[in-house]
Order: structure tokens, then sequence, then C-alpha cells
């Protein structure tokens, strides 16, 4: 039995007479966008030369006429080489606002340096020459990621209407994995459409169904056959793949549940093992020394900066109320290794035990500057010296006391994940709101981001964090 697409939407099947849709040429498809972005990169660049030459006609840094012109066409050359080189004119990559910006980044480097070694190799460059292609440089940058972003809007916008095919898929499966594949995962936001869904009566009539699905795939074509059958059903598995293997497309495993935990899994070998790795190693060698060399040049600058403001907080605590300046308290680092934690003394009780009493709104025991400095998180500044000494990060899933940490475990499953990567000053979870509350829901929304983090680290997003910490409202939500 067969159920073809011919709308969006997990229920929107007809019958199969209705399911052969007129054939698309996926492949013409994708080269014809790839060829318009590609354009569209070449123009944006090609114009902001232009306009950079009427903007700087007759400045004193102006460039030699004609100029303007050669350098964009280099560079929009070099740029678009470099981009179609990498893959990046796929219509999968301007269906989503990921790495935007990033994806452009490599490209233009390259065109930069091929144009300025072009350039310096004809005549030396003076440092009015420098101040316009600079300009230059800069606007074309801009230029493109602003005709990127268009374009990706628009395509997002037509495939979440269905106008967009870029890849072409057949469903095999019972009806309930095929219903559930459809409503979980949307294809057709993402410019991937369902020619047609071959569903499975049963094991009495597998081998019927399955040379009557065979038949149908010959016939239309599509770029990818998803196998939607329970992993536990080994003989169906079998023999959908053996069916298959004499159709040429690419064939897939469908995704079981225990995926829906483990969004990241990807098959992976190692020697001659090949297996399904649910779970990634948070950060490799490399990772792990770029995100440290971060840490320490910019803790051990920002210790520099903030001395004379160290000084008066220390000053400031010493003459509100008697006890140290520094608080120290015991939390969970990497790999769930206890650690100290260094702050700003903001109470007038220093409580590290297991029966501590978590602070409230409006806490008699947070004296007149410690309610300053934790409203500003001021008080988090003295674990710039933990990140130098290696037991926290500057970004990071933010550390919490032991005894949250030993309630929690209990009752928030993967919420010692969190442990999987150093705690940091600042967080995803705190740039989003999740800072303080103690309820369940807010937890777990916490450690939900938390998660994401680590899933997904990247520098740039590490930057992003702290730019949002010092900049966004969000980041002091529940300080006190």
């Amino acid at each position: 039995m067969f159920r073809g697409k011919t709308e969006p939407g997990p229920r929107a099947y007809a019958s199969w007479a209705q399911a052969l849709p007129r054939r698309r040429s996926t492949h013409l498809l994708r080269g014809g966008f790839a060829l318009f972005a590609a354009a569209a990169d070449f123009a944006a660049i090609a114009i902001c030369a232009y306009l950079a030459h009427l903007a700087l006609n007759g400045a004193s840094f102006s460039l030699p006429p004609g100029t303007y012109a050669r350098l964009g066409l280099l560079t929009a050359t070099f740029f678009v080489s470099v981009a179609a080189i990498r893959g990046d004119y796929g219509v999968m990559k301007y269906l989503t606002f990921d790495r935007l910006l990033q994806r452009a980044i490599i490209p233009w480097a390259v065109a930069i340096l091929c144009t300025l070694m072009l350039l310096v190799s004809r005549r030396p460059l003076s440092n009015a020459n420098t101040l316009a292609l600079f300009i230059l440089f800069a606007g074309g940058f801009i230029a493109v990621n602003a005709v990127r972003l268009l374009i990706t809007i628009h395509t997002r916008a037509r495939a979440r209407q269905g106008g967009v095919a870029a890849h072409r898929i057949f469903l095999l499966g019972h009806e309930k994995e095929i219903e559930a594949f459809t409503k979980r995962f949307e294809p057709w936001i993402y410019g991937v459409h369902i020619v047609a869904a071959a569903v499975l009566r049963g094991s009495d009539s597998l081998e019927e169904d399955l040379t009557l699905a065979r038949a149908s795939a010959r016939m239309l074509k599509p770029d990818d056959v998803f196998i939607l059958i329970p992993w536990d059903d080994k003989a169906s598995i079998d023999a959908a793949v053996q069916a298959f293997l004499h159709v040429p497309t690419s064939i897939h495993l469908g995704p079981e549940r225990v995926l829906d935990r483990f969004t990241d899994a990807r098959v992976t070998k190692i020697g001659p093992v090949s297996s399904l790795n649910i779970v990634r190693d948070p950060l490799n060698l490399p990772e792990r020394i770029a995100k440290r060399t971060f840490d320490v040049v910019l803790s051990a600058l920002g210790l520099f900066l903030l001395s004379p403001l160290f000084c008066m907080i220390a000053l400031a605590i010493k003459l509100d109320s008697r006890g140290p300046v520094i608080f120290r308290q015991r939390r969970y680092g990497f790999n769930q290794q206890p650690f100290r934690i260094y702050k700003f003394r903001s109470m007038s009780t220093l409580e590290d035990s297991a029966d501590l009493t978590l602070v409230k709104k409006g806490d008699a025991r947070v004296t007149r500057v410690g309610d300053f400095i934790r409203r500003h998180n001021i008080d988090e500044l003295p674990q710039l010296f933990n990140v130098l000494l290696g037991d926290m990060s500057l970004v990071g899933p933010r550390p919490h006391a032991l005894v949250i940490d030993q309630m929690f475990e209990r009752r928030i499953a993967l919420y010692a994940r969190r442990h999987n990567m150093k705690p940091g000053i600042t967080g995803w979870a705190q740039i989003n709101g999740y800072r303080g509350g103690m309820s369940d829901d807010r937890m777990r929304a916490r450690v939900e981001h938390d998660l994401f983090y680590i899933d997904n680290w990247s520098m740039w997003l590490d930057i992003e964090i702290l730019w949002l910490t010092l900049t966004s409202k969000r980041g002091y939500t529940n300080a006190f």
C-alpha cells in the first residue's frame, strides 16, 4: 500500500494513484540554486566595489581609477571559488541560520589574501591605499552576509510552504513509524520532498510489499530511501535492505526511539570496528587546547584590568561587615571532581556544608555591599583565579553547591552530564534567563541548556555567550 505526500503536514497523504508527482530533476534544482547563490555573492562583492569607488572618489586615500573594478572582480572570483569548493552553495546551507557568518570567514580571508598578494606584486601599498582597501573589504564582507541572510530568509519561507524540493526521499515502513517520522522531522521545512511512503502491512505480506515498493522506487528515482522499521525487527530490516540494494539510491536505516535523547548520534569507525556513537567526547584535544588558551589569556587580562576594582570591592566588604573578603565553597568540577570556588563574600555567614540554606530574595544574611555585588554579578569575579588554576572555564555549565547537585542528580535524567565539561563563570543557561530558582521545571530547563552547550560547543559560541553576559539583561535574571 502506498501513500504519497501532496502537501506539508504529517497526515497529508493521498492515494497511491495520486502519489506519482511529476518528476523533478533534483540535481538540476540543486545546481540551479548553487549557480544563483554563487552569482548573488559575486554580484554583492562587485556592486560593493563600485559603490566604494563612488563613495571614495576624490578622497585623499582613494585608490586609482579602475582599481576598484579589478579588486572587486578578483575578490569575488576568489571568494566564490573557495566557497564553491567548500560546498557552501548547497540548498541545505540556506535553510538554516546556523553558522551563517562563520561560513563566509574562511573564503573571505583567502580571497583578501590572494587579492592583496596580486596587488602588492604590482605596486607597494601606501597608508592611504591601505585605508581604502580596508573600507572596500569590510564593506564587501558585510554585503555578502547581508545577501546570504536575505536568500536564507526567502528559502526558509519557501521551504515552510513546501515550495523547496532540494532532496527527494522515499519512506518505507509501518504506518505508525512513517507518521511519527514526518511529524517529528517535518522534512519539507528543510527542502526535503517525500515522493512516496510505502506502508508495510505485516510479516505475512512482507515479500509482496517489498517487491512493489522496490518497483515503485525504481520508477520514482528518489535520492534516498529511509527504512522506518523498529530496530528489534531484524528480519524485516534485513529483507528491506536486501530488496533495495538493487535500486541505485542511498539507503538509510531510520532513527530508533533511543536516538530521541541523542540527536547528534553518528556512525563511527575505530579500526575495523563500526559503531553508533551516541555521545561524543565533549572536546577533542585541539578544542581543549584552544579553549584553555582562550581561558588563560582572557582571565589573566581580566585580572590585570580589574585589579583596581578588586581592591575597591575588598575595601568595601571589610568596611561593611566582619569576615574575610573572599568566600570559598566546595563545588563539583570536571568529571565531578570537587574544588574550592572563589567569590567575594556577600553574606554574613560562610556556609559550606550539606545542610546549608540556599539564598532567597530578601535574605537577611546578605550584607549591604553583598546585595549590590550580587545584583551586578560582581561577586563572581574572583572565579577568574579558578579559571587560571584550571578548575573552571570562562564559559561552561554554572557550578552548583554540592547540596543542589546531590538533590537534582536523583530527580533529573542526565543531570550529571553537566560535569562532562569544566564549569564556567557564565553559561548558555544563564544568558537565556535560567539562573536561580530551584523548581524542577526551571532546573530541568537549565540542564537542557547546559547539555545543548556541551553538545554544540564552538569558540564562536563561547564568544557569543561572553558578549551576551556583558550586554544582555537576561544574564542578570534572579541575581539576588
